[in-house]
């Protein structure tokens, strides 16, 4: 096995963070386990939620070999989607790659590492998983721990390229759970510990699909090729940029990193000029303007969306706001919001757990009117992850802090970000002019909400600019990583010839 933590695209590693990387894996491996002669039994059961309308099946491992899959691998057209739950992103930009490769004619697996509890893979991601969950809750509540400790490590922390060092190691113990998946399945990595576990179970064609605009060492996975969203975001990783301090590093190679626009999904990007239209009619004709509420793990940043809803609910009584707010899996956020903002529960419809309901729902929106505030939960994580899928297209606007969902082609309004890397997402989108800047704090948030209600062309600015973007591939990301990682494996067999 090549030791991916003493080099890292030619740039040495020094031996205090070497040593610091073996004693990460040795302390993970002593916690969990070291699954390095583990060998899992590997079978395909159908996704029941994604199924349907993205043609995905899931890779579930077991250690009973007497269990029975529903198929069997595609050798041809099959790719993996790999992935972890840590928060809604990963998910969605998978979502994204599932959907572009049903879509050009593939067979998409969701492998999903964070789901298996026998595995060391799992306890490792989860344990990790668990710290940034905690110290995203803190950094909301106390602005010193989050000045002091959490903007810094978000920002310079996962920045360097010893602590890609540290991961390399520790995907050598993940690496067990691809041990019995055919070794020439193309994988997509939507966060860089499927794609470095995948490059050291010997996966031959991995792409790794980059997700955030500020190039961190924390993304890299060295043996795959690299996928960025943004122009800036490239150039930041060609030279890998600031990962060693002030050091001039040796650039990662060209065919190592590739642009390739936003991951959107297909149903999203081939509807953009219908659902951009439709937006601006609804303005013009002086419908009520709707507002998506996307309300993440944790429930963080709950304060800026009470206060969103308390502004909004005299124009949504006068029926001159819609409300869509979707909490994801995470019942009790909505709750509490029901319960401390007075008239919310009166003028609320909930869509509870009823994915018929909220499908409904949504294809109703698209062409007929909507009044008042409809709430949405679902208890199964793709459920919660895609209602907002279907809800961003006949939303206005789109209310998110400025993670994974900057890159989607709707006008958003993005309040205050969880980590200083995340800010690069709403310059990269007020530039490109499809959403505003990053509001700091809950005046600039409804400042915001005013200018979108109030200002006769500021939605429609963004529609038109949406639309702009699509026709130069902006929103085509998604798209280019399944052919990227199909590519790889034809050229091999080209080559092979």
């Amino acid at each position: 096995m090549t030791d991916r933590s003493k080099m890292i695209f030619g740039n040495k590693i020094s031996r205090t963070d070497y040593k610091k990387a073996l004693r990460s894996k040795a302390g993970y491996a002593r916690r969990f386990g070291d699954d390095k002669h583990a060998s899992y039994h590997t079978v395909l059961k159908k996704n029941p939620y994604l199924g349907p309308a993205l043609g995905v099946s899931d890779i579930r491992l077991y250690q009973d070999r007497r269990e029975k899959g529903d198929e069997a691998f595609d050798r041809e057209k099959g790719i993996i989607v790999g992935n972890i739950r840590m928060g809604y992103g990963h998910y969605r930009i998978s979502m994204a790659m599932a959907s572009c490769a049903h879509a050009l004619g593939y067979k998409p697996y969701w492998f999903d590492l964070n789901s298996f509890p026998q595995t060391a893979c799992t306890k490792i991601i989860s344990a990790q998983n668990d710290l940034y969950s905690l110290g995203s809750r803190i950094s909301q509540k106390s602005a010193l721990f989050n000045r002091l400790v959490w903007e810094p490590v978000n920002y310079e922390g996962f920045r360097r390229l010893s602590y890609n060092a540290s991961d390399q190691k520790n995907a050598e113990i993940m690496s067990a759970v691809y041990r019995n998946i055919p070794k020439d399945i193309p994988v997509i990595g939507t966060h860089a510990w499927p794609s470095q576990a995948a490059v050291h179970a010997g996966m031959k064609y991995v792409v790794n699909a980059i997700p955030d605009n500020w190039p961190m060492a924390l993304h890299l996975a060295q043996g795959s090729v690299h996928t960025v969203q943004t122009h800036q975001s490239y150039q930041g990783y060609r030279i890998l940029n600031g990962m060693q301090g002030s050091k001039v590093l040796r650039p990662m190679p060209g065919g190592s990193l590739i642009y390739t626009g936003h991951y959107v999904d297909d149903e999203l990007v081939r509807n953009i000029e219908k659902d951009c239209a439709a937006r601006i009619a609804r303005k013009e004709a002086r419908r009520p303007m709707r507002f998506l509420l996307t309300i993440g793990g944790a429930g963080a940043q709950r304060e800026i969306f009470a206060a969103i809803i308390r502004y909004l609910m005299p124009a949504i009584r006068r029926k001159k706001a819609v409300l869509y707010v979707n909490a994801g899996d995470y019942k009790n956020v909505w709750m509490e919001l029901r319960e401390s903002i007075p008239g919310l529960a009166a003028l609320s419809k909930e869509h509870f757990n009823n994915w018929e309901e909220t499908e409904s729902f949504c294809t109703h929106a698209l062409t007929g009117d909507v009044t008042g505030v409809h709430a949405f939960w679902h208890e199964n994580i793709f459920e919660a992850v895609y209602a907002t899928n279907l809800l961003m297209r006949s939303a206005d606007v789109l209310v998110t802090k400025p993670s994974e969902l900057s890159f989607y082609p709707v006008p958003k309004l993005f309040i205050h970000r969880i980590g200083g890397h995340e800010k690069w997402g709403a310059i990269h989108s007020a530039e490109i002019g499809d959403g505003t800047l990053e509001c700091g704090d809950i005046p600039h948030t409804l400042q915001m909400v005013r200018l979108f209600m109030k200002d006769e062309n500021f939605l429609g600015r963004m529609c038109q600019n949406i639309v702009t973007n699509k026709s130069i591939g902006i929103y085509d990301g998604a798209y280019k990583c399944v052919k990227i990682a199909m590519e790889l494996k034809k050229e091999n067999r080209i080559r092979r010839k």
